[in-house]
């Protein structure tokens, strides 16, 4: 692998096809909310977006860092009461970088196991500090206020938990070659690739919109749930479009088509198919029960306290903000491998997300005030986490506004072709 060439290719996807950059715009590289920061371990990346994106016209490209081992110092010496504590200039600083209209990039190239050994109690008090504090942030985001994207880097730990099996000097490169596929980087053309499947994304969306199903059924091992549908929901692909009208990529790589569910209106019972790594610690062998919309029971083999403390972060952490539907035949799930993080395994699975809704996925949400969505059955919280719940056994159906159920997937994949 000519992984110079993967960087370069990698870096001009992440401007030209995921955030469209627009010329006179500046760039903010960040990493995952607790750190603040991205890795210092994507570096490489890091430059060669910065690169690609003063090509493209920006004015001012500037990252934020984040240290792995400065986040495990502090939960080895930091006062235990202090972990409610969270920076007191990152969140207006990220406010005010999206209302000038500035773009924005997530690189996430962390160790899923880098909290393992941590209190899970202080694990949680920081996720809700973290949550808390960028609430504001998210909910700009989660508007399409300006253009954003998401992309990931190899990291060593990250690599070490994919590939354990190998010698450590060809995890990095393993994980390397599995991000270069998963995003059509290895083919002679990756952008017109990329065209080419944004398209195909798009008209399984515009099916799905012109079905107007009014609740979709859910049914696999351990799982049994219907799930409601706000009057006015829109189904959204792998493309987006700011409120000015700047279309992008939020997700590299996507092979999702997604939606709000009604807030009010989850019922049953739903088995995770996959781990859920989340700020650096692991939940595994998870399940919810649903009532009325909201989490009345939540059990899992590992990293319960945490995942109980993520659905008590506020009132809306115990109910439902989107749908994804995704076929097991995506590259990602033929691969094989499970990343252990969420920006490739939701895109080998179909997943939910409990915590805030996204308000584009309404129509005319973006202009909605709070209160309105709300009524409309949006959800809104200071959380927003995906998990995976899809596999080759689950069969999904949809209901029909005549009270009709027929047939959206079986066994994982499209029961129609586009």
């Amino acid at each position: 692998m000519d992984l110079d060439r993967v960087l370069r290719t990698y870096g001009d996807l992440a401007v030209r096809v995921g955030l469209n950059l627009q010329p006179g715009q500046r760039l903010l590289i960040i990493g995952p909310a607790v750190n603040g920061g991205v890795s210092l371990e994507a570096a490489p990346l890091v430059r060669e977006i910065a690169a690609s994106a003063y090509r493209a016209g920006a004015s001012l490209v500037e990252a934020i860092w984040g240290d792995e081992a400065l986040q495990l110092i502090r939960f080895t010496h930091a006062a235990r009461d202090s972990f409610g504590q969270f920076s007191a200039w990152l969140p207006q600083a990220l406010a005010a970088h999206v209302d000038a209209g500035h773009a924005l990039i997530s690189v996430y190239a962390n160790s899923p196991d880098q909290l393992k050994d941590a209190p899970p109690q202080l694990i949680g008090d920081l996720q809700k500090a973290a949550s808390t504090a960028l609430r504001g942030f998210r909910d700009r985001v989660g508007r399409n206020q300006t253009n954003w994207t998401v992309v990931a880097a190899a990291g060593a730990g990250w690599a070490a938990k994919i590939f354990p099996g190998l010698p450590a000097d060809q995890q990095l490169t393993r994980l390397w070659e599995a991000i270069a596929r998963m995003c059509r980087l290895d083919g002679p053309q990756p952008i017109e690739a990329w065209e080419r499947h944004l398209s195909q994304l798009a008209a399984r969306r515009d099916i799905l919109n012109a079905k107007r199903y009014t609740a979709l059924k859910y049914q696999g091992p351990g799982t049994d749930l219907t799930i409601g549908l706000p009057l006015n929901h829109a189904w959204v692909s792998g493309r987006s479009a700011t409120r000015g009208g700047v279309a992008f990529v939020p997700n590299l790589p996507t092979e999702e088509v997604f939606t709000m569910p009604h807030a009010a209106r989850v019922d049953g019972v739903v088995r995770a198919t996959k781990p859920l790594s989340y700020g650096g610690t692991l939940i595994e062998d998870f399940a919810f029960t649903f009532e009325g919309g909201r989490i009345v029971n939540a059990t899992a083999g590992q990293g319960e306290t945490v995942l109980r403390q993520l659905i008590a972060t506020d009132a809306g952490a115990a109910r439902l903000g989107e749908i994804a539907l995704v076929p097991h035949g995506s590259p990602v799930a033929q691969s094989g491998v499970l990343f252990y993080n969420t920006l490739f395994d939701e895109n080998a699975a179909s997943h939910i997300a409990i915590g805030s809704a996204y308000k584009f996925t309404m129509v005319d949400g973006e202009t909605m005030e709070d209160e309105a969505f709300e009524q409309a059955g949006g959800n809104r919280s200071a959380v927003h986490v995906d998990l995976m719940i899809g596999s080759q056994e689950l069969d999904v159906d949809g209901v029909l506004a005549s009270g009709g159920v027929e047939p959206l997937m079986r066994q994982g994949e499209w029961a129609q072709p586009v």
